[in-house]
């Protein structure tokens, strides 16, 4: 399976200049050169910079300077330390994988499309003369299946559109259902060589997620650990996740959540890589604060150690806050050994 060389083993700098209140103090405080080169010594090779159309966009569309200048302060700092970088468009106008920012219509707007369109023909006029240490990422994770064969379209003009001003930038894309795994089979067809298939891993969501208020179903109080029976997965997974199913059915009950599960997690996207030839990278992965940093740790290396064994890049999620910070006191105890595993 090809590999995406220079994005193997980086962070997201989530909350930064996306899924913010985006104030000057927010962008200008919250992440820092510092911290990128405190990246860079962990021996990270990339970090993922998640945008909202509200850092560059005002809501008629006329484009703000300023806020351009803040991702070219990220690529800065990011060429400084040796980083790569993934620029994400987390949400565009019209459409946001979160409820709560009350984005709505992108799929059925062509107004807000061509809007899209317009934004990724900025971004890829300035960016695209730093192919060699940046990539895009179109949208983030779109939701509904039903949006599949439009989605298709949208991504294949978009894609055109950037490969007017940045003709080999590596360009990554998601599909359905939050960036599944299950998704990448109905994603078109690669549309050159500098195609990159995107997912998003947060498996077995019931302990990723555990006690996530924004969680639908779940019981904000639950708890458990990581090295729990299938049987219990299951069991805990049908009383707290609403519309969420997943088959513990094929291991057996009594045996410790293990390596065979995301093996067999894994199996499909490396299958449609394989067969695409198409390189794999998950672009968020990670663990909420809720679980101990020792559990937290336990399934990082067991998630990781498959990402290594099928050479598929990633981005945890996420450096700080975020409910998943991987520099918060929460993980102190285990910070020093996960990110040498990230």
């Amino acid at each position: 399976m090809k590999r995406f060389d220079g994005y193997m083993h980086g962070i997201n700098l989530g909350g930064w200049l996306s899924q913010c209140d985006h104030t000057k103090e927010r962008y200008d405080t919250f992440i820092n050169e510092e911290d990128v080169k405190c990246i860079s010594e962990w021996g990270l090779d990339h970090i993922r910079v998640p945008i909202d159309y509200d850092l560059v966009e005002d809501k008629e569309g006329n484009y703000i300077e300023s806020g351009f200048g803040y991702i070219d302060k990220a690529i800065e700092w990011a060429g400084k330390y040796g980083l790569n970088l993934v620029l994400d468009v987390h949400k565009t106008y019209g459409f946001s994988f979160d409820d709560g920012e009350e984005e709505s219509g992108f799929f059925e707007n062509p107004a807000y499309q061509e809007r899209f369109y317009k934004l990724w023909d900025q971004l890829s006029l300035r960016y695209g003369k730093y192919s060699d240490r940046v990539c895009f990422e179109i949208l983030n994770e779109v939701t509904d299946k039903e949006y599949c064969e439009l989605w298709n379209k949208i991504s294949k003009e978009c894609i055109q559109r950037i490969r007017k001003n940045a003709p080999d930038t590596k360009i990554l894309i998601g599909g359905y259902y939050n960036n599944a795994i299950e998704a990448l089979k109905d994603l078109e067809m690669p549309y050159d060589e500098n195609i990159i298939y995107n997912f998003h891993c947060y498996e077995p969501l019931i302990f990723t997620h555990q006690g996530g208020y924004w969680v639908p179903g779940m019981n904000t109080s639950f708890r458990m650990p990581f090295a729990d029976t299938y049987k219990n997965y299951s069991k805990y997974t049908d009383e707290n996740l609403d519309r969420y199913a997943v088959d513990f059915s094929i291991y057996d009950e009594d045996c410790i959540m293990g390596l065979e599960y995301f093996e067999n997690m894994i199996a499909e996207a490396v299958r449609v890589a394989d067969e695409r030839n198409v390189a794999l990278y998950c672009g968020e992965y990670g663990v909420i604060n809720l679980a101990t940093a020792e559990d937290s740790l336990a399934w990082y290396k067991m998630i990781c150690s498959v990402f290594d064994k099928y050479g598929i890049g990633r981005a945890a999620w996420s450096y700080k806050e975020m409910d998943f910070g991987i520099i918060d006191d929460h993980m102190k105890p285990v910070v020093d050994e996960l990110v040498k595993i990230l």
